[in-house]
């Protein structure tokens, strides 16, 4: 049995999964950079998400605003910027995933770390977002390039699963 285009591949099923995955792997990348900072607590005063909406025009009275919980500020602009992008990232995996399997070589890692080499060693060190890639600390390219295996990884395998799920026949 030929089965259709839309039974092979589910668009809307792909989206949710990539979004569920984002927030999952979001979680996780924020998890990961506590446990191994990439920046110094001076560069990261004002970290890469903050910088780069300052370089769109967005005062830093925004970018640096926060919240509280539980006695801590908390940088909400930045929250925004890591769940947008990781959300965006997983979706387009998930979708892509649907119609070019071998995307999820090596259960995402190597995607994860193309990622990492595309904005962390190239267009935000273009952008003069962050330092040029000689200029970056080791322990800043340890943390962000095994940081970007485990998010990609967590996308690829919540991602699959939400997936399979929301597609299994009844």
């Amino acid at each position: 049995m030929k089965l259709s285009h839309e039974q092979k591949h589910n668009l809307k099923a792909a989206i949710i999964a990539g979004t569920a995955a984002g927030v999952v792997s979001g979680l996780v990348k924020l998890g990961w950079e506590n446990i191994l900072p990439p920046r110094t607590a001076e560069r990261n005063s004002t970290n890469p998400p903050q910088k780069l909406l300052q370089q769109f025009g967005i005062p830093e009275k925004i970018t640096h605003a926060t919240y509280t919980y539980s006695g801590e500020k908390l940088p909400w602009v930045s929250y925004l910027m890591h769940f947008g992008f990781s959300t965006s990232f997983a979706i387009i995996y998930e979708v892509l995933a649907q119609y070019k399997p071998y995307i999820r070589v090596g259960a995402g890692s190597i995607f994860g770390l193309a990622i990492w080499v595309a904005f962390h060693i190239g267009i935000m060190p273009m952008m003069k977002t962050v330092p040029s890639p000689s200029d970056q600390p080791t322990e800043e390219h340890i943390s962000e390039a095994l940081g970007h295996i485990a998010w990609m990884w967590t996308n690829d395998v919540v991602g699959a699963e939400i997936y399979r799920r929301l597609t299994a026949q009844k």
